[in-house]
């Protein structure tokens, strides 16, 4: 991937990214905060970049995210467990605790042929803000999915 293409997504994605501070999510039946935390999210795992590749996709699927919180009413996936949080203290090398809990959004996106799921974090006491997006599934084959006329099968 030529670097001038990865800088225009990277660019277009954080126009996008700045342009939802927050987004009301009628799950929570609250603002979801798109804070700086969730944008480092999408180019670093485990303080290490990720491929440019994986980038690019999180940043493509980035307004699906969106359309995610702004519209889903269900939860698919959750997980709360006590985790490190900031650097070490330089005084005696520890790492402060706090409790983490991620929720975990999933939606079919038949228009893009695509099952997209959007993680939402909150560290402490802090607010639930967008932590990540990916894909879930590439929907393949002759899948047939139904819109209506379920309840008759």
């Amino acid at each position: 991937m030529e670097e001038s293409d990865y800088e225009q997504k990277r660019e277009k994605a954080k126009s996008i990214y700045d342009a939802h501070r927050t987004v009301y999510s009628p799950y929570f039946k609250d603002q979801i905060v798109f804070n700086s935390d969730g944008f480092h999210h999408l180019r670093y795992s485990a303080r290490r970049e990720r491929n440019k590749e994986e980038q690019v996709l999180k940043f493509t699927l980035l307004p699906l995210g969106i359309r995610i919180i702004g519209t889903a009413t269900t939860l698919q996936e959750y997980r709360k467990i006590l985790s490190p949080v900031g650097d070490r203290s330089p005084r005696d090398g520890s790492i402060k605790m706090k409790m983490v809990e991620w929720w975990g959004l999933i939606a079919i996106f038949v228009e893009h042929d695509i099952k997209v799921r959007v993680v939402l974090r909150k560290v402490g006491d802090g607010n639930v803000h967008f932590w990540s997006v990916m894909p879930y599934a590439k929907l393949k084959g002759n899948r047939k999915m139904f819109t209506e006329g379920i309840e008759d099968d």
